[in-house]
């Protein structure tokens, strides 16, 4: 506690090194539960947003693709902006957009860290390399976290350091030019030595033109590809149920950069999209790429590992051992609203993909061979009050996914939403990644109903519910089961004051010890937010989330209470968080949203009982240097040692300190 104190007084005499960062992840929270960041995409979901965020949209010279970058806006919305800016256009301020009606106070209020009022300019076939040389902007970050304990792997198991660091790179040029490198390590894996002799971990590097001529996107390097509603590919962003109703589970196609330090989840080689015509465009994509995997005796691959570790010798022997090589792309139509379009894509592993299924039934649909063909067909029409958007796919066995969504804006305080997905138990999809209840897109059939509605102009209520039955054995279900999940939300803005509410109940079936039937899995969460903005300078929000969950009459709880203040003045804002957590076991752990520095997405889980308290300073240096410093701390109060196997610290609390410099030019 002392060291805490001392490092506390440190960061607040030397504040200047550190940085400020618009809190749109703050914003976020309106609608995207924390328990949204365990999905895989989630850190893809977040990068993305915080590209967007720094290179924000210019509204007057902005199109309807590029709106539907912004996932939590809804079709009606992206349609609604449209029309506002053909009329309007060129608008004065960000501020015009109260005039679109169908955009609420909170997705205003997060639409404007995305985007900003800039004057029109016109667009020529290539940008002229002197403006490019002059206005082009570029930005080195440098972040590292070090740790104040040692893991048992630190002493002997890791073939690295214990600290994790990466640097980027980023030359931007309005939003037509984006060159950059991303280099990244974790802790524990080694640096210019065994297996890394190229340095790094990891390494994004990435090139983008966007806007020339015809030429809608050109990437090369990594990059990410979305098509349709994710039946067949979707490698950029997914969202939980509730972001889901905000959305309105509309469909979309985008290329983007993979900038992200993560390993996963991304494709190289080239992808361009092309306008061939007035109503029509092309995009196509070639990729080959190596990846991780656990090989089975015979070296075919039992399962494709996406986590990124490279931290022990099995670890390192499983790095980039399988390639994989993509081709694809759509073709599509677009009158006004009305759109169709219709996407393939063929994947090649040079290892054969072969999961154990032996005594293992919920595996016996699972996908496996050497090439894999998907193909689907994605349609919409959508208007200021009404829109329908869906996607049917096929693999190369024949077996289908379809998912549908309808959406009504009754008027400008009332909208309603349905969704229905069918998901054979043989469709399989490498990079599929739609909604759904389960894991992944297959074994599904659902229905999911939800309602925004403001009854007033300071109350926002959001509700929905969803029933999903799977036909064939699922992981911890040995039979066909079902599972229902529903949530209600409200929040309530007076003056200072904003008030937000949740109740969550999720049941899902799952097999009892003995194996011999099925019970409910019984999940009841409550979360509570008050928040007080005390002037410019100063803001407070206390929290308290809950969670109970019962299986075969055994009941877990848990809760944690915390207080967040931030204090700003000038170039220095001070973010400080304290939490007390208190959690029967795992099954009853719980997350909660924490700042942190950018490009660092900070959801952590707690279980067990015990402390969290983090302190963070911000500044900006000049126009040219932020800087950033984090302290977390997590003091548990019901152990000796914090976690197991290499991860094990024989200590009751660990102490990090984050580290990022900014230089911009």
């Amino acid at each position: 506690m002392r060291r805490f104190l001392l490092v506390i007084t440190t960061l607040l005499l030397l504040g200047q090194t550190a940085c400020g960062q618009k809190n749109w992840q703050q914003a976020l929270q309106a609608w995207m539960t924390a328990e949204d960041m365990e999905d895989s995409y989630a850190e893809n979901t977040m990068e993305m947003l915080q590209e967007r965020a720094e290179q924000p949209l210019n509204l007057n010279q902005t199109s309807r693709e590029e709106l539907e970058q912004l996932p939590f806006l809804t079709a009606q919305q992206v349609e609604d902006i449209v029309e506002y800016l053909n009329r309007y256009s060129p608008i004065r301020s960000v501020g015009e957009l109260q005039m679109v009606k169908s955009l609420d106070y909170d997705t205003r209020q997060l639409l404007e860290y995305f985007v900003v009022v800039g004057p029109e300019k016109g667009k020529s076939c290539w940008p002229k390399m002197r403006d490019v040389l002059k206005y082009g902007k570029h930005s080195l970050t440098a972040t590292g976290k070090i740790p104040f304990y040692e893991r048992k792997g630190d002493r002997n198991g890791y073939l690295g350091y214990k600290y994790r660091h990466d640097l980027r790179y980023q030359f931007t040029y309005n939003d037509r030019i984006k060159v950059g490198l991303t280099a990244a390590q974790d802790a524990g894996e080694p640096l210019f030595t065994n297996g890394n002799s190229t340095g790094y971990d990891h390494y994004s590097y990435y090139f983008q033109l966007r806007h020339i001529g015809r030429l809608e996107a050109l990437n090369i390097g990594m990059f990410r590809v979305q098509m349709g509603m994710g039946l067949v590919m979707n490698n950029g962003f997914n969202l939980g149920k509730l972001a889901t109703l905000q959305s309105m589970g509309r469909s979309t196609h985008i290329l983007t950069a993979h900038t992200s330090r993560s390993s996963a989840n991304y494709l190289r080689g080239a992808a361009a999209t092309v306008r061939i015509a007035k109503r029509w465009q092309v995009t196509a994509f070639a990729s080959y790429r190596p990846i991780d995997a656990t090989l089975n005796s015979n070296g075919s691959v039992r399962t494709i590992v996406t986590n990124g570790y490279h931290r022990t010798p099995t670890e390192m022997a499983k790095k980039h051992n399988t390639h994989q090589t993509d081709y694809g792309g759509s073709i599509g139509y677009r009158k006004g609203t009305l759109y169709a379009n219709a996407n393939v894509v063929f994947t090649h592993l040079n290892r054969q993909l072969n999961p154990m299924k032996a005594n293992t039934p919920y595996r016996r649909y699972a996908i496996e061979g050497n090439n894999f063909l998907n193909i689907s067909a994605d349609y919409g029409y959508n208007n200021s009050r009404f829109s329908l958007a869906g996607e049917t796919a096929i693999n190369r066995q024949g077996a289908i996914a379809t998912i549908h969504t309808i959406s009504y804006r009754l008027n400008d305080a009332l909208s309603v939403m349905a969704l229905h997905r069918y998901y054979d138990k043989s469709y399989t999809a490498l990079h599929a990644n739609s909604f759904c209840e389960g894991s992944s897109v297959q074994n599904e059939h659902g229905i999911y109903a939800g309602v925004n509605w403001q009854p007033h102009r300071s109350l926002q209520l959001r509700w929905y519910a969803d029933y999903a039955h799977f036909a064939w054995a699922r992981y911890q279900v040995s039979v066909p089961s079902d599972a229902f999940d529903t949530m209600l939300s409200a929040r309530w803005r007076f003056k200072q004051w904003t008030f937000d509410g949740r109740y969550r109940l999720h049941v899902k079936q799952r097999d009892n010890s003995e194996k011999t039937r099925v019970e409910n899995r019984t999940e009841h969460r409550i979360h509570l937010l008050a928040g007080f903005t005390a002037s410019q300078r100063l803001q407070l929000v206390t929290q308290a989330d809950g969670i109970l969950v019962n299986f075969v009459g055994s009941n877990s709880r848990g809760y944690i209470v915390s207080e967040q203040a931030q204090w700003q003045w000038r170039w220095l804002r001070i973010n400080a968080h304290a939490a007390y957590f208190h959690t029967d076991n795992y099954e009853s752990r719980l997350y909660q949203y924490e700042r942190s520095v950018q490009h660092d997405f900070s959801y952590p889980m707690y279980y067990g009982h015990g402390l969290r308290y983090a302190l963070m300073a911000f500044a900006n240096i000049g126009s040219h240097l932020k800087a950033s410093a984090k302290l977390g701390v997590t003091d548990y109060l019901d152990r000796s040692t914090i976690s197991s196997g290499l991860q094990q610290i024989n200590r009751s609390a660990m102490t990090d300190l984050t580290l990022q410099l900014q230089v911009m030019l």
